[in-house]
């Protein structure tokens, strides 16, 4: 494993460029570039993927995305799905650059949030020749499951605040513990499990650090991976489920 910069625009994303066993710099392979949740880093869920796939003879790259864990980008800890798509686009120009990458074999793999921010990427970057996401959300929808409307205005009431001199709101992504977790109603399998993965030893990292901006909500709301795939998304697809359902997405199937 190498770990490398490119260029997103005015500031650096930080990532973990993956290579296979006996790699040669002479040879071209395919390449594959990892999508992290909302909230995770390169070092977790995308880093093993991309482990596994280098083991498998891919060029795999796990990266920050912006504004969050060693990536550059300000405000900080700010989840704007369309910069996690761009951050993908941004991340397939790098691979382009590499000689030892072919460039007509470069897919996508994304999971959770980033599943969903990987479809939508290769909606309109046709050098994604596939795409595969593991239990793939569209972050937009489950964000309207609950409160919606409220959120919406909640935001709406701190950017009037914040433009009159206060303080940008800080949240988290999950509780910090199942217990706290249960203390507050939430007892569903997909929170309590990403508590026990992201929140503790097992999966816990230190860049990964919990925090979301408040005001992302509103661009999480309207956002719509899946908006126009059954036109523009014509690449091969793979989609991975668990064999449990969760409730996350129940409310609208």
């Amino acid at each position: 494993m190498q770990k490398v910069t490119f260029k997103n625009r005015n500031w650096d994303t930080a990532a973990n460029l993956h290579l296979p066993d006996n790699f040669d710099k002479t040879q071209n392979y395919p390449a594959i570039v990892c999508v992290h949740p909302g909230g995770s880093v390169k070092e977790q869920t995308a880093g093993l993927y991309a482990s596994s796939l280098a083991n498998k003879g891919f060029i795999a790259l796990a990266y920050d995305a912006s504004f969050q864990g060693e990536s550059g980008g300000e405000p900080r800890y700010l989840e704007d799905p369309t910069t996690r798509v761009e951050d993908i686009r941004y991340a397939v120009d790098y691979l382009t650059t590499l000689n030892f990458v072919d460039k007509s074999r470069i897919g996508l793999l994304g999971i959770c949030a980033g599943g969903g921010y990987a479809a939508n990427a290769a909606l309109k970057e046709r050098r994604i020749k596939a795409v595969a996401t593991v239990s793939g959300v569209n972050i937009g929808r489950a964000f309207r499951e609950v409160n919606f409307l409220e959120t919406l205005e909640a935001v709406s009431s701190q950017r009037t605040a914040e433009a009159n001199g206060a303080e940008s709101i800080i949240t988290n992504w999950t509780p910090k513990s199942a217990e706290e977790a249960k203390q507050a109603g939430l007892s569903d399998m997909d929170m309590l499990e990403a508590i026990d993965y992201y929140r503790t030893p097992r999966g816990e990292y230190f860049t990964s650090n919990n925090k979301l901006l408040l005001s992302s909500m509103a661009n999480l709301i309207v956002f719509d991976a899946f908006h126009l795939a059954e036109v523009l998304l014509t690449q091969p697809l793979l989609i991975i489920v668990g064999d449990k359902v969760g409730s996350f997405g129940g409310k609208n199937g």
